[in-house]
């Protein structure tokens, strides 16, 4: 699909597809009828082909010229339309002239050049050999793209034609004026059966379509050339005197092909002088905790029986949680990354790089939240990235299909044009001209070229201009006129309703889309909106990123795929290739499923009052998770191998299959450890996935299959049970075997518009295993989750990557309820995986998912269920203080002591954590400050909510965090207040423990010096539940100090009900107490 066809929108289902165009002030004029057309450079008619159809020079805009002067031009001028400049392609019976693509039929050459059919047979045996060259280079010209429109017109739908009356329609852009542009094309009728091949073992199998299936035998003379290289070296270096650290080149080169031929990255272990220290503390800390767990069990305090019962259960749960989020820590690393290696193996500079493709995902569903300019920023610092143009290519999902998002990309992609020669040539970090433009930092530092400060400046003026621009647009959209967003021809926009419209699919940039300023191609961008009616199920998120696999699959498939949510831009150019260090590793890749990035924020006040940056699951829980099986996926950072995604099995070696140390102990002996481990790795291997009625291949099959093409295991591979698992499109069908990416060699470029929008269609889907052993997982929000630990669970691993300078950054929501807003959908989608079939709890075990990985996914789904426990014990204080009673009896000083103890080893255990994972103890203390203010909040209401929907079928609508930026001053959304029922719990909590502490000192004031001591220990403990919560207290009084009527009157509502309810009450206080107060004692008095 070229950059100049157009959008395409269209249903595959109603079987419509109509182009638009969006042309510049220098498209082509409107086209004329065909029919009996004269020649613009010669006067004469155009005439007819030998078919008897009209003839037409260029396939582009139609410009008519007779074929002697289209047969001139190409020979004698300068081969290109006179209108649209676009260069001739060659017509069948006329000459061929030089620049021509090779192409693939016999056409009628041998007519022309009188060549035997012997010449026929040659030419294919060189197009054999060339069967090595990359897709890019097989497709460098593609032929015009026959739109397939047919059916009825339907009211409200984008005009359609019958076969009879086949057009393209080509209509202004949305915001702008345009002309028309119709020209006859041959009709083809979708609903044709796609013609099943039968496989004949005499032909060369990349004549089929089925991928690039010769890769070993690519790899092996690889090997066999590198070999050759490193003996000619040998030999140059033997010749040379043996001087290999000599002034000649010859030991650079021995040098540069020995460093090339190292490992691309390699694990950093902690010092064991932090770790096992640590890992003793946990040791000494579990045996603490067993013994104090033991005492608080045997030693229940009588009159306050039902306090104690309840804290003794928060305190058991609180132990089995703190298991759960421990021991998944017990083995952290740090990775380090070579690239300069990289870029002798692979990108060598004079040569053509042979770096993997890459596809890069952006999603974005709501433009007023997410604003324009910040969408932009991401996409900008995509296309500057530091890696082959030719190797990257960007791809917007639009799931609200909002005109805004598209205009806003269109000057996007002209900007683009200016800004990424603007980053590449002075090298600038972050390349998103935002976040560059707004740093306080020295610009002028390590810059040597003379014109930089001129430039800058020009840039700098450029953007803003850019930004007026995108500004004017978001003015003009803030409200839809009544009849909805129209182009200007009366045209009306496909996305007006974002519930129901058909896909539309534009390429802004790349092959044919126009060059930058200094000349150069820049990387494809893509805008899709994928086709949604009433009645499918979308899948929200999760459903938006299948279609970009398969739309990416169908227009590019790179054999590597990075998804970025709206607002994490690049914020370090060279993010891809340190991807790539882990993914090309030629051990290491063969077995990783995603290389994920930690985030990072912008925007985030000084202290980071509610722990946005989220320091200690990033620093601290991946870093150890990256030591067992590799990081869970949260989301957006994240680079996958697109094998993976499509359910495939990694390549696993010996080690791999080795039995974890619980397996190992279950063998006895050593001698029948041996025989158990052999059985153990025979059971490990013929493990297939039994949940999904539909096979899935790994690596290892397809390689087999394909070297015995001849044997059954094809079969396996069948058009019928590969259309079962896939969807009905061959297109994607064949790219699905291009392990190392690329289009495959037998596709037609004229279907992939069709394909592309086919592959988008809301009912694709169906019957299929998308979503459910495939792509992203549906079932949960937090679709990240499921995603991740379904690879996990085939054996893949994943990598955790730190590169020095952090590869993205984004916008966190800084404003207490949006917080709280964020944390309850995560929250919540923990939740739905919890009551679904694929909990961590007991999926899998077939798999080969490691036991601490395990337990690593069950803490991520069962976190929510803590705050159940945590808010009682949050209570507790409050109610001891209330009533004189404590959750503890009268202890001795043995007793005391595992009290002292567990205090300590807690506090041992977050210090020497803090050492080796570099985290700082602010850092720490506010993680330790939200989990208590999203315990007895979001996570709360998302224990309710999950068991509303998932029991009752009562769905919750999810909502887009907004990611505006500060624009009355720096974190003014800080002290923004926003109603949500989220703030009651904790406000309640906060004001019946400061009510307690209140009532608690006054009791002792009266009661004399002797009720101090017991006092402490309740004054302790209610005060430590109000510190956890203070920076609550402090986003809800805001900058000035003012608390909304309504969270006041309904705290202090539920506080004093609940105080005077249980001094009405008095539960603790039993029958003979409750008569000897009131003079009514009897002989057991």
């Amino acid at each position: 699909m070229e950059a100049s066809a157009g959008m395409v929108a269209g249903s595959h289902n109603r079987n419509e597809l109509v182009r638009i165009r969006h042309d510049s002030d220098s498209a082509p004029k409107p086209l004329k009828h065909l029919n009996g057309q004269i020649c613009q450079i010669c006067g004469e008619t155009v005439g007819l082909t030998a078919a008897g159809d009209v003839f037409v020079a260029c396939n582009e805009c139609g410009f008519p010229v007779c074929r002697p002067c289209y047969e001139y031009e190409r020979k004698d001028g300068n081969q290109s339309c006179p209108q649209c400049k676009t260069r001739y392609k060659r017509h069948k019976g006329s000459p061929r002239v030089d620049g021509d693509d090779e192409e693939d039929n016999v056409d009628d050459l041998e007519n022309e050049f009188n060549y035997a059919l012997g010449n026929s047979k040659a030419r294919h045996q060189w197009r054999g050999e060339d069967a090595d060259l990359s897709s890019s280079s097989r497709h460098e010209s593609h032929p015009p793209i026959p739109l397939l429109m047919n059916g009825q017109p339907a009211s409200g739908e984008i005009p359609i034609a019958t076969p009879d009356t086949q057009s393209v329609r080509s209509t202004s852009g949305p915001l702008g004026p345009s002309d028309k542009h119709v020209h006859s094309l041959q009709y083809l009728d979708p609903r044709q059966p796609v013609p099943v091949r039968i496989v004949d073992p005499a032909k060369d199998l990349n004549s089929y379509g089925l991928g690039n299936v010769d890769w070993k035998e690519r790899v092996e003379g690889w090997k066999m050339k590198q070999e050759k290289n490193i003996t000619q070296m040998t030999n140059r270096y033997s010749e040379g005197k043996g001087d290999i650290e000599g002034t000649g080149s010859n030991g650079e080169e021995l040098q540069m092909a020995d460093d090339a031929r190292q490992p691309l990255s390699r694990v950093v272990p902690i010092s064991s002088t932090h770790l096992t220290p640590y890992r003793v503390v946990i040791i000494l800390r579990l045996i603490i905790l067993g013994f104090f767990l033991q005492y608080r069990c045997t030693h229940p305090v009588k009159d306050a029986y039902p306090l104690w019962l309840t804290s003794v259960i928060c305190e058991v749960w609180f132990a089995l949680s703190w298991l759960l989020d421990q021991f998944p820590k017990w083995f952290p690393i740090n990775r380090e990354t070579y690239l300069e290696r990289l870029a002798l193996r692979y990108d060598r500079e004079g040569e053509p790089s042979q770096l993997a493709p890459i596809d890069v995902f952006v999603s974005t569903v709501d433009p007023l939240k997410e604003p324009p300019i910040v969408t932009a920023n991401t996409v900008l610092s995509i296309l500057a990235v530091d890696y082959p143009v030719d190797k990257v290519s960007c791809y917007v999902s639009d799931d609200g299909s909002a005109m805004l998002t598209f205009e806003a990309l269109s000057e996007t992609a002209e900007f683009a044009r200016k800004w990424v020669p603007f980053c590449k040539k002075h090298n600038i970090e972050p390349r998103a001209p935002e976040f560059y433009f707004a740093q306080k930092i020295d610009y002028l530092k390590d810059k040597i070229q003379p014109s930089f400060v001129k430039e800058r400046r020009a840039m700098k003026r450029e953007y803003e201009e850019f930004k007026v621009r995108i500004n004017a647009l978001v003015a003009k959209a803030q409200k839809m006129p009544e009849e909805g967003w129209t182009m200007q021809d009366g045209t009306p926009w496909p996305g007006n309703n974002p519930r129901d419209h058909p896909g539309m699919i534009q390429v802004f940039l790349g092959h044919s889309g126009g060059l930058d300023t200094d000349g150069n191609e820049l990387p494809r961008l893509v805008y899709v909106s994928r086709e949604k009616r009433p009645g499918f199920q979308h899948h929200k998120k999760a459903g938006a990123m299948n279609a970009l696999i398969r739309v990416s699959a169908v227009l590019t498939n790179g054999a590597y795929l990075l998804n970025v949510d709206c607002d994490h831009y690049f914020n370090n150019s060279k993010a891809l290739k340190e991807a790539m260090c882990f993914m090309m590793d030629p051990v290491l890749g063969k077995k990783t499923c995603y290389v994920q990035f930690p985030q990072r924020f912008d925007g985030i006040d000084l202290h980071d009052r509610y722990a946005n940056r989220n320091i200690v699951f990033f620093d601290i829980n991946l870093k150890g998770l990256d030591g067992i099986q590799g990081p869970v996926y949260v989301g957006t950072g994240c680079c996958f191998n697109r094998q993976a995604l499509y359910g495939y099995d990694p390549v696993l070696t010996e080690a791999d299959l080795e039995p974890n140390i619980i397996v190992k102990s279950c063998c006895g002996s050593r001698k029948k450890g041996s025989s158990g481990n052999k059985k153990y790795i025979d059971k490990k291997r013929e493990v297939k996935r039994t949940e999904s009625s539909i096979p899935i291949f790994s690596m290892e099959d397809i390689e087999e299959a394909v070297e015995g093409y001849d044997d059954e295991k094809l079969l396996l591979m069948s058009q019928k049970g590969l259309e079962k698992r896939f969807g009905q499109s061959p297109v994607f069908i064949a790219a699905t075997f291009m392990e190392q990416g690329g289009i495959p060699p037998t596709t037609n470029p004229a279907t992939l518009l069709k394909e592309a929008i086919h592959v988008i269609s809301c009912g694709y889907e169906d019957k299929t295993e998308w979503g459910k052993e495939i792509g992203w997982i549906y079932g949960s929000v937090t679709e990240d989750i499921l995603t991740g630990f379904k690879m996990h669970a085939r054996g893949w691993i994943s990598i955790y990557c730190m590169p020095p300078r952090p590869a993205f950054k984004g916008s966190a929501p800084i404003n207490l309820s949006d917080r709280l807003n964020q944390v309850l959908r995560w929250a919540l989608g923990s939740i739905e995986i919890l009551l679904s079939r694929h909990c961590p709890i007991w999926y899998g075990y077939n798999g080969r998912l490691k036991v601490l990985e395990r337990l690593a996914y069950i803490n991520t789904i069962v976190y929510p269920l803590t705050s159940i426990p945590l808010l009682a014990y949050c209570i507790l204080p409050a109610i001891c203080l209330l009533t004189g009673r404590f959750i503890i009896p009268q202890i001795s000083n043995f007793a005391s002591m595992w009290f002292i103890l567990l205090f300590i080893s807690i506090f041992a255990t977050g210090i020497l954590e803090l050492r080796w994972s570099g985290v700082g103890i602010e850092d720490w203390w506010r993680n330790e400050q939200f989990w208590v203010i999203g315990g007895t909040s979001a996570h709360l209401f998302a224990v309710f909510q999950g068991l509303l929907k998932v029991l009752a079928g009562i769905d919750t609508n999810f909502t887009v965090t907004s990611k505006a930026s500060d624009e009355d001053g720096d974190f003014a959304e800080l002290y923004v207040f926003k109603w949500t029922s989220l703030l009651i719990p904790p406000t309640t909590v906060l004001i019946v423990n400061m009510v307690g502490i209140v009532a608690g000192v006054s009791y002792a004031i009266n009661s004399g010096y002797q009720s101090w001591g017991p006092l402490f220990g309740k004054l302790f403990f209610a005060l430590w539940v109000v510190v956890h919560l203070y920076p609550f207290l402090k986003g809800l009084l805001g900058r000035q100090n003012r608390t909304p009527t309504i969270v006041i009157v309904w705290s202090i509502l539920l506080a004093s009900i609940f105080s005077l309810l249980w001094v009405r009450i008095d539960p603790f206080t039993s029958d003979t107490m409750k008569s000897a107060s009131s003079g009514q004692c009897g002989i057991n008095c």
